[in-house]
């Protein structure tokens, strides 16, 4: 019945995603990358329809892969992300897109695939005939390459089996939530998407119990960051429900809003995407590979066991909880939100070669609410010391975590999706 709940609800959302874009862009046609891009958003965000030991990065990685080469095959101005294919330029980049797209999802997603077909339909439809046919070709075939080069790259592996530590500093199990394992525990074990290995970029770890670091960061947290804090702003508590959700989803509609405004091609819209999923992809899978490897715990673990940490600068509050109630489950070091948002920043600055863009975010958590920036690094740090406000993290794990972010994406603009007469 779930199944079936899923597969019905999906028609009347992608239908939503395909036919509603935002006010500001509504007259104008929507390129099919960012459209399909929407698309994997509802999925992503539809409960039960995201495998709960499957990373959802590594779904919009692949999409955005495909899409990439199959577009660049006839475009033809930029190195393959994998696939070397020969194309005419004459095939349609915007049948070859929504083609690359819609056979990833259906492999990925395939309790969806009446709603995809349908979107698939409507997209061809709305295309002139020249070029489409050899457009979705080129898109099939460069899917089911990328997809077959994923099938064995570790995402399907069970969960290590997780346990948690005892002595001071050891990651442990959160209240109020109590989760029985921690998630992706097996992560760092995925084949990464454009790094050499998971460890790459891996930080050094974090500061010892009995520092200065450490006191202060715990301080800070601890005042900040308890439910109902009467020592932080009611903005800095709005900002900390704001963020608290999937960090990714953020920054690919903040990608999409950009894209609009600056009136992208086809091939620049794919390349934009596949640079930006590729760099969250792989920074999920190096954070997690941090994560697991130092296993440091939690604000809310801390603060209720300063006791036992040997540092006489830290005062124990054994009812003390988060702002945002549950913590998520996995260790505090480094900041997943850090990670991503720095990544995310650092991408979008590179490709538009711009710091100042105006630009609003709507929350993941918090329907209709909106917050507005003007630069993409203000969104990044924002989003980035939401964590303290929310009551999820030390500032030693945003620091580090921003660090891990800006040297991901460095690493795959640099050396992926490069101009073939290096002129980018």
């Amino acid at each position: 019945m779930k199944t079936l709940l899923i597969a019905g609800t999906a028609v009347a959302l992608l239908a939503a995603a395909t036919i509603a874009p935002a006010a500001a862009q509504a007259a104008k046609p929507v390129s099919q990358v960012v459209q399909w891009n929407r698309t994997l958003l509802v999925i992503v965000r539809t409960p039960g329809a995201q495998p709960a030991t499957i990373h959802p990065t590594r779904s919009f990685a692949i999409m955005h892969a495909a899409i990439y080469d199959a577009v660049n095959a006839i475009d033809g101005t930029h190195e393959p992300y994998s696939v070397r294919l020969g194309a005419s330029h004459f095939a349609s980049q915007e049948a070859a897109a929504a083609a690359a797209a819609h056979e990833v999802l259906v492999n990925l997603y395939p309790n969806f695939q009446a709603a995809l077909d349908a979107q698939f339909q409507q997209a061809l439809a709305q295309l002139p005939n020249g070029g489409k046919a050899e457009g979705i070709n080129i898109g099939q075939k460069v899917a089911d390459v990328i997809l077959a080069q994923r099938k064995n790259d570790g995402s399907n592996a069970p969960p290590i089996p997780y346990v948690f530590g005892v002595a001071p500093g050891d990651y442990q199990s959160t209240p109020p939530n109590f989760p029985k394992q921690p998630q992706f525990t097996h992560w760092s074990h995925v084949a990464p998407f454009a790094l050499d290995s998971a460890n790459q970029f891996r930080p050094g770890g974090p500061p010892a119990l009995t520092t200065d670091r450490y006191s202060d960061a715990f301080d800070q947290v601890k005042l900040l960051g308890i439910a109902g804090s009467t020592t932080a702003t009611a903005d800095e508590a709005l900002t900390g429900h704001f963020w608290n959700g999937a960090i990714q989803n953020y920054w690919n509609e903040i990608a999409q809003t950009t894209s609009l405004s600056h009136n992208l091609t086809t091939a620049e819209n794919a390349r934009l995407f596949a640079l930006l999923n590729l760099s969250f992809a792989d920074s999920v899978i190096a954070f997690y590979d941090a994560k697991y490897t130092y296993n440091f715990w939690r604000p809310v673990t801390a603060i209720r066991a300063a006791a036992t940490d040997g540092n006489p600068d830290t005062q124990a509050d054994p009812n003390w909880l988060p702002e945002v109630g549950n913590t998520a489950p996995d260790p505090s070091y480094p900041g997943a939100h850090a990670v991503i948002s720095a990544a995310g920043a650092e991408v979008l600055i590179s490709f538009f070669r711009q710091h100042h863009f105006e630009f609003s975010v709507t929350s993941e958590v918090m329907p209709g609410v909106e917050r507005s920036f003007t630069s993409f690094r203000a969104a990044a740090e924002e989003a980035t010391l939401s964590r303290i406000f929310a009551g999820q993290h030390f500032l030693f794990d945003l620091t580090s975590g921003q660090r891990l972010g800006d040297d991901v994406a460095d690493f795959v603009v640099d050396n992926f999706l490069t101009s073939r007469d290096r002129d980018d």
